[in-house]
């Protein structure tokens, strides 16, 4: 799909067009990141206000949380758990859970860990860097739901050989999912429309995959209120506003 730099048009007119580009696409894809979160309530890492402010990125370094398990399991459980473990999805989540059943998305890429694509009802999401809700051991593999192991007694252990878990996320250090990580960069390959909602674009590999969608003829759609390292690189529109007001919009003129 070929269009026209979009970028100076009026924001009205730039919503319409992604609503005909929306309608048109046979398949289209969403990109998220951190900023889709900020108004569930979860901050993001990086930025003025993000968490590294506050916290030691250490607490997620693979080599530290071997060696210092019970000592890297405190951050955790503060940060993902008495903290996380309490945000819901909002507009921006539902918006893209009802796109997808009504077969005008196909598929999310996600950055995040916090699984609230899915608590919002989204069934194709491909978890870049993981699930906060999952644990994994340490030793056997096994995986055990957040819900089932009793987070009191830090560092959590395994049901099975006792081993210590860790959080079914990436840590720094780790390499991404192979098969989150296939599906991902399939999707990029396969969509006419790529939608980024909240990526600053700055990790990677994370960051190449709308890049690959651009790559491969697909029109790139960022909602962001503020730039980011895609907007003058590959973005074709940038919707400037709080990615739940913009796709509640967007909504409103596919369905008018």
């Amino acid at each position: 799909m070929i269009l026209p730099l979009f970028k100076n048009h009026k924001m009205e007119d730039q919503r319409v067009k992604v609503a005909q580009l929306l309608k048109k696409s046979k398949y289209s894809m969403a990109f998220t990141g951190a900023g889709i979160s900020v108004e569930s309530g979860i901050p993001p890492f990086r930025g003025e206000l993000g968490l590294w402010n506050k916290y030691d990125p250490k607490v997620l370094d693979i080599d530290y949380f071997h060696s210092n398990g019970k000592r890297a399991w405190f951050f955790i459980r503060e940060i993902f758990y008495e903290f996380f473990g309490k945000a819901q999805p909002n507009n921006a989540h539902r918006v893209l859970a009802r796109l997808e059943h009504s077969g005008l998305l196909q598929a999310v890429v996600t950055q995040n860990i916090d699984n609230l694509h899915q608590l919002a009802g989204s069934k194709h999401v491909f978890e870049f860097h993981g699930n906060s809700n999952r644990l994994v051991c340490t030793e056997c593999g096994r995986l055990s739901d957040i819900s089932d192991i009793n987070l009191e007694d830090i560092p959590p252990h395994c049901p099975v050989d006792g081993s210590i878990l860790k959080p079914d996320f990436i840590f720094f250090g780790e390499g991404i999912p192979p098969l989150a990580y296939e599906k991902s960069f399939e999707a990029a390959r396969d969509c006419e429309v790529c939608l980024i909602i909240g990526s600053t674009g700055e990790v990677t590999p994370a960051a190449y995959v709308p890049n690959t969608a651009k790559r491969n003829g697909a029109v790139i759609i960022e909602i962001n209120p503020e730039e980011s390292l895609f907007t003058h690189s590959i973005t074709d529109i940038h919707l400037r506003g709080k990615a739940g007001e913009e796709l509640r919009i967007i909504e409103n003129l596919l369905f008018e």
